[in-house]
């Protein structure tokens, strides 16, 4: 049977092994948390974004995680610079033309701020004067940076993005930097 490790990815994590970037400053990498060998990233997580991260021992099913045209579900929470108003969150359900064309529809919804949310090493800049709101947002599509991206594009800058769940497979109270093994077909 397929193996599956669920990983709570922390802030400036890099979601790979080995850091190909500058010797003079290495930067931190899953091996500094993940001690399996034959386990590869399905799919990527952004350094400065937060969360679930899905290994898996199979290229098959690492592969069917991460091919867009497969169209699994990814959930992420996402704080966001501004507060949303209806014309806003029906662009992002909509989808967004961005500058590689346009995002398939997604599910959005304001919700409140998670009350069981860990605090982020560095802190999120906190401005007085400038509201903040957080979202959910479901893509079936992975483009680079593409939640920062679209929020952006509808004059949402994010502030702190978590992703919470990708297909079967839920973050649930797993903490930044801890992970667990998980059935091939979800917890």
């Amino acid at each position: 049977m397929n193996k599956v490790i669920l990983f709570n990815k922390p802030f400036g994590v890099l979601s790979q092994f080995t850091d190909k970037g500058s010797a003079d400053s290495p930067r931190p990498t899953l091996s500094a948390f993940i001690d399996a060998p034959g386990f590869y990233p399905a799919g990527r997580l952004d350094r400065d974004s937060e969360g679930l991260l899905v290994l898996t021992d199979n290229g098959a099913l690492q592969a069917r995680i991460a091919n867009p045209r497969q169209k699994m579900p990814k959930t992420y929470l996402v704080q966001v610079e501004g507060r949303p108003d209806a014309d806003a969150l029906e662009a992002l359900r909509r989808g967004v033309t961005l500058k590689d064309g346009p995002t398939r529809p997604a599910d959005v919804r304001q919700i409140d701020a998670p009350d069981d949310l860990w605090p982020r090493d560095p802190p999120v800049r906190f401005r007085k004067s400038v509201p903040d709101a957080w979202l959910e947002i479901v893509l079936r599509e992975g483009r680079n940076r593409q939640v920062r991206r679209m929020t952006a594009h509808v004059g949402l800058p994010t502030l702190r993005l978590i992703r919470t769940a990708i297909g079967p497979w839920r973050l649930n109270q797993l903490r930044p930097g801890a992970w667990r093994f998980a059935a091939e077909s979800g917890p």
